[in-house]
């Protein structure tokens, strides 16, 4: 019987990377880089999909600098909407499963409590509106499909909110960091491995119309919430203890950005649980497993 192959897009980015190890042993792994395949060329992405022929897809590429996406649309839209739009036709040509993942940005923060899946978007910025229009894309090419939305993704690799705290900690001694604005802080390895859990769920899967049925948006973050100022302290008082620097709680207000961000990114998970089996780590105990691994050591893409 032949290996099932399972691709991945963005292998050197923070889910990507984790993914390249938590999908081990669910059959031929073969994961991309941007020098191995640019997802801003589309042809590239129809011949690779046709070489390959992958029963699943995991695509963890995207453009992610929010606030340079406000100068940069038509890129955004081209990584985050055309590119996946393209992944997910060529996909169901293949009759494989595509697995995206999307942000907590398709939505504008004005809800009190935590976002469902159904609930309204209305995305605030180019970031995610470019998301969305990936989403739909996806939507729109009637294959077998997971879309997780995640929230304030951190690793140890990469450009994220955590290094940048760590490095700046390192070099001052009063950092000014936003507290009107709440998530749930959620580590690359958690999104990996979640994925990893579904895929593997489907493995022994008798019915072929096993994907289609479960094909959806869900939401896929770590478990409770945070403002970033809660995630900057956290992550001071386990990286560097008693030389912490001080933190001061600011509003979104006193450090404006070219991108608006949403004053609740906060995202129910229950979808994914009820349907997948999966309970999510507690934000803060996620963040201190990152931290122990390799001494949460900024690693560069």
């Amino acid at each position: 019987m032949t290996e099932r192959t399972i691709l991945i897009t963005g292998a050197n980015g923070q889910v990507g990377y984790e993914l390249a190890r938590t999908m081990q042993g669910l059959g031929r792994v073969v994961a991309l880089d941007r020098s191995t395949l640019d997802l801003a060329n589309l042809d590239a992405i129809r011949m690779t999909l046709g070489e390959l022929k992958p029963a699943v897809i995991v695509n963890a590429a995207a453009y992610t600098a929010v606030d340079e996406a406000e100068s940069h649309k038509d890129t955004a839209f081209l990584l985050n909407a055309e590119a996946p739009g393209v992944l997910a036709q060529e996909g169901a040509k293949l009759n494989a499963l595509l697995i995206h993942y999307s942000t907590d940005y398709v939505f504008d923060g004005s809800k009190e409590g935590a976002y469902l899946e159904h609930d309204e978007t209305n995305p605030q910025n180019v970031y995610g509106a470019s998301k969305l229009a990936g989403e739909r894309a996806i939507v729109e090419a009637r294959g077998a499909h997971l879309i997780f939305r995640t929230s304030w993704v951190y690793g140890i690799r990469g450009k994220n909110f955590v290094q940048t705290m760590l490095r700046l900690g390192a070099e001052r001694d009063e950092l000014r960091v936003v507290a009107d604005q709440i998530g749930a802080p959620t580590w690359s390895n958690t999104i990996a491995t979640s994925t990893a859990h579904v895929v593997a769920s489907g493995l022994d899967a008798s019915d072929a119309d096993y994907w289609n049925e479960r094909s959806g948006i869900y939401h896929l973050t770590a478990a409770g919430e945070a403002s970033w100022c809660d995630l900057a302290r956290a992550t001071f008082e386990i990286a560097m203890g008693a030389s912490s620097p001080r933190v001061v709680p600011i509003e979104a207000k006193d450090y404006p950005t070219p991108a608006r961000r949403p004053a609740n990114s906060r995202l129910s998970n229950e979808a994914l649980a009820a349907r997948f089996g999966i309970r999510q780590p507690h934000w803060r105990a996620a963040l201190e497993l990152c931290l122990a691994r390799d001494g949460g050591v900024a690693r560069s893409n």
